[in-house]
Formats: structure tokens, C-alpha cells, sequence
């Protein structure tokens, strides 16, 4: 019997350097404070549902190098509880991001693609995954996926009966054209309103969301397009359309926005997984996404979905 979750893609580390000032070419600036931490939607994603629910079995599925990054990345998921079968090792260096960060400013992002770059289609074991669900992201982000393996995964992925989701990474580009193939293999898209509107070519405002919507599901997604916003999330599918206020939340409650999206995917996932309604897909979601901004990074600030629940209890919802 099929169980659990698979999350497929993006695995990298992020190397945080926080300085003082960005200095112009050809100068030298001071590393006040050095930190690693993981990110990608495999990481992400992968250890918020454990955190919703440590009883439900999740496995990581991805690329790494032979290298230091790499048991890193590894140690780090076996900690979270995170099934690490499905990470394999390349020849490439394991992917990573050198963030500068300037204390109280903006971050400025180096990345290097990796082994995400080498991850494809064949790397991908289905039958001995024997999972429920299979969630694949960041399109945009790995170059054989982007180029058709993604769409090669999904189809076979469907034809063994896995019910499968993907996400997008947020860039401005004209490339969001290359996930099209794909959605009819995809059965929920889980996305915020630019990917969405970039994929369609519609503006992104909140009057728009449900045409945007429909317009996705007419290209062929088999059950849920769920769009989400900081103001509100939506939920189309054949059995109707659904939308969910935010929370209103004080600004010193806001420690960080890194992560809130996939946040809000797992907290979908862990409802699609659970058979819940739409409705109640997007109230988890958003909830979810409420105990991220509770932190500075990606990950710490979930916990269990009745604990997320009661801290959502100091909240209310905005208007819409």
C-alpha cells in the first residue's frame, strides 16, 4: 500500500554572511558573521511536514555532491526525521547559495547550480518510493527538469498512481512556459499569484485570481489550482471555488518571510494528503504559513498542526 510524501527537486545550502556594507568593485569588506543553513523546496518543505506531523512519513528525494555540503545536507534531514533513501550523489559539486546579507538592509544572492542542475527523470525510483503523493519543485531552478525530465517524472509518476503537485520558483523571466507540458500530469498546483499570472499572461491582482485559475486548470491541471497571496489564497477545482482571508498579523510578530510559501505548500500538501475539503486545505495552508513568519529562517518556526492552530487562536483573519 502507497504512503507518505515524497518531496522531489531542490536541495542546496546556503552560506549567510552578514556585513556591514556592500562594497563597491574592487573593494574589501568585513564578514561580521558567518552561518550555513539548508534551503530549496526538498529541504523546506520536506521537514515542515514532519514538524505538522511527526507520525507521517516523508521522503526526500534530490541531488547532492559527493562532499562536506552534502552530509550536511543529509545529517540535517535525518534529524528532522526526514527519509534520505531517495538523495542520491552526483560528480557535481552539491548546490549552494553565498547570501550577503547587510544587517537591517536587503540580502544579495550568488548561487551555484550543482548537482540540481544534473537531477532528471531516471534518478527518480517510484516503485521503491511506494509513496501516496509526490510533490515536485523548484521549476526554473534545474535545468534537465526544466528541459522535459520534469514532465517525464509527472506522467510516470501518474501512471503509478501517485497523486502529484508541483511549485515554481518566483523570477522575472519569460521562461514560466516551460512548466505548460507538464500540468496535465499535475494534480494540484500550489503557486503565488505572480508564478501564476506569468504562466497565463494576466495581471496578478485579487479581482483576477479565479480567471487566472481557470485558465491554469483549462491547461490541463486534473484537480486543484491553489493560488496564494499575502492578502488572501484561493482554491479552484471541479468541485467549486473556495478563498481564505491571511491573518492580520502585528508587525513585531514578523521575524521573516523566508519560507512562508513553503509553508503554505506544506500545510496544503499534509491536507490534500488527508482528504480534507478545499476550504479546509486553504485554512491549514495559511495557518501554516503564520507559524513560518514566527522565525528568522525557513524552517524553525513550525511545529505541530495543533500547535500551529493554537497560536493562529491570537489572530484573526483580514477582510476580504
Amino acid at each position: 500500500m502507497k504512503d507518505g510524501i515524497a518531496v522531489v527537486g531542490t536541495i542546496l545550502v546556503d552560506n549567510i554572511n552578514e556585513i556591514s556594507a556592500y562594497p563597491k568593485c574592487g573593494e574589501l569588506t568585513k564578514i561580521n558573521r558567518a552561518e550555513k543553513s539548508v534551503g530549496g523546496c526538498v529541504m523546506n518543505v520536506a521537514i515542515d511536514l514532519k514538524k505538522i506531523d511527526p507520525n507521517l512519513t516523508v521522503k526526500a528525494v534530490g541531488k547532492i555532491g559527493a562532499d562536506d555540503d552534502g552530509e550536511y545536507i543529509k545529517s540535517v534531514l535525518v534529524k528532522n526525521g526526514v527519509d534520505i533513501d531517495g538523495v542520491i550523489e552526483g560528480e557535481t559539486k552539491t548546490s549552494f547559495t553565498e547570501v550577503m546579507s547587510v544587517l537591517g538592509g536587503q540580502r544579495t544572492f550568488f548561487t551555484y547550480a550543482g548537482a540540481n542542475a544534473e537531477f532528471k527523470n531516471d534518478d527518480v525510483n517510484l516503485e521503491e518510493l511506494n509513496v501516496k503523493m509526490l510533490h515536485l519543485g523548484y521549476f526554473l531552478l534545474m535545468e534537465k527538469i526544466d528541459g522535459g525530465d520534469g514532465e517525464k517524472l509527472l506522467k510516470r509518476a501518474k501512471e503509478n498512481n501517485v497523486i502529484t503537485s508541483i511549485d515554481l520558483v518566483t523570477e522575472n523571466s519569460d521562461r514560466y512556459s516551460v512548466v505548460l507540458p507538464c500540468l496535465p500530469y499535475v494534480d494540484n498546483l500550489i503557486i503565488n499569484e505572480s508564478e501564476a499570472g506569468k504562466i497565463v499572461g494576466i495581471e496578478p491582482t485579487s479581482e483576477n485570481l479565479f480567471e487566472i485559475a481557470k485558465k491554469l486548470k483549462s491547461l490541463g491541471v486534473q484537480d486543484r489550482v491553489i493560488v496564494h497571496t499575502p492578502k488572501l489564497s484561493i482554491c479552484l477545482s471541479d468541485r467549486g471555488q473556495e478563498s481564505v482571508a491571511s491573518y492580520e498579523l502585528d508587525d513585531n510578530f514578523i521575524l521573516g518571510t523566508t519560507g512562508a510559501g513553503d509553508a503554505f505548500c506544506a500545510g496544503a500538501l499534509y491536507s490534500i494528503y488527508k482528504n480534507r475539503t478545499d476550504r479546509a486545505i486553504l485554512e491549514c495552508a495559511s495557518a501554516t504559513a503564520v507559524a513560518a513568519l514566527s522565525k528568522a529562517d525557513s524552517t524553525s518556526g513550525l511545529r505541530s498542526e495543533e500547535e500551529i492552530i493554537e497560536l493562529c487562536k491570537n489572530f484573526k483573519r483580514k477582510a476580504l
